[in-house]
């Protein structure tokens, strides 16, 4: 199975003891294209008028086919801690359009991905939330390659994290440690909005091979258990 070659190379190190410096930035690849619909089976999404339309101007209609934009995705997470997820429009901002705390420590995302394939669920049942910007959602139940594995939760940026991200701002792609044994991989994600529902990051293979080997979903349903 094709790994994440480029950037596992980098990020396994990480978890000896060796402080290093952000990594060079390195210049875009192939983009893949990508569907939310390619990894999950149409039953599994959950269903919702796309016509319906919040009141306060928080959400928006949602377009007839999936919208797919470029984001810059960062894992961080200490060595002996859990994951941090953090997705920017802007590298250069320390303020990140989506920042969510996993409760899957950093060891086991790694030991996941040395098998080639990661596929990160969250999904929302909670029907008061059903008007909610997905980005605004409180609290997520988490999946791991269709395990359950704990839960997520939405974080606004501290004054720490800010500053992670200043000095990550000029790295487009790699993996390294910061600060205090902090640990972080920064690649470029293809973001696909299926819905007002169903969101999705994938990865993009700097080697731009076809396969999408780390993904993360945002879906809402109201129903039971997408697993």
């Amino acid at each position: 199975m094709v790994k994440i070659d480029a950037l596992r190379r980098l990020l396994l190190p990480c978890l000896t003891p060796k402080a290093t410096t952000p990594a060079v930035a390195a210049p875009a690849k192939k983009r893949i294209s990508t569907s939310l619909r390619d990894d999950i089976p149409d039953d599994m999404l959950p269903s919702r008028d796309p016509d319906l339309d919040d009141s306060n101007g928080d959400m928006n209609v949602a377009a007839s086919r999936p919208s797919k934009t470029m984001v810059v995705g960062t894992i961080i997470g200490r060595r002996r801690g859990h994951v941090w997820f953090c997705v920017q429009h802007d590298r250069h901002s320390a303020n990140p359009s989506l920042l969510l705390e996993l409760s899957i420590p950093i060891t086991h995302l790694v030991k996941e991905m040395q098998s080639g394939l990661v596929r990160l669920a969250l999904e929302c049942t909670r029907s008061d939330l059903n008007s909610c910007h997905l980005h605004h959602v409180p609290e997520w139940l988490l999946y791991c390659n269709g395990k359950k594995a704990g839960f997520a939760v939405r974080r606004k940026a501290s004054g720490e994290m800010r500053e992670m991200l200043r000095k990550m701002q000029n790295t487009t792609m790699g993996a390294g440690v910061i600060d205090d044994g902090i640990m972080y991989m920064r690649a470029n994600y293809e973001r696909v909005v299926g819905s007002l529902d169903s969101e999705s990051f994938h990865l993009i293979n700097p080697h731009g091979h076809p396969n999408q080997e780390f993904s993360l979903f945002l879906l809402r349903s109201t129903s039971s258990s997408i697993y």
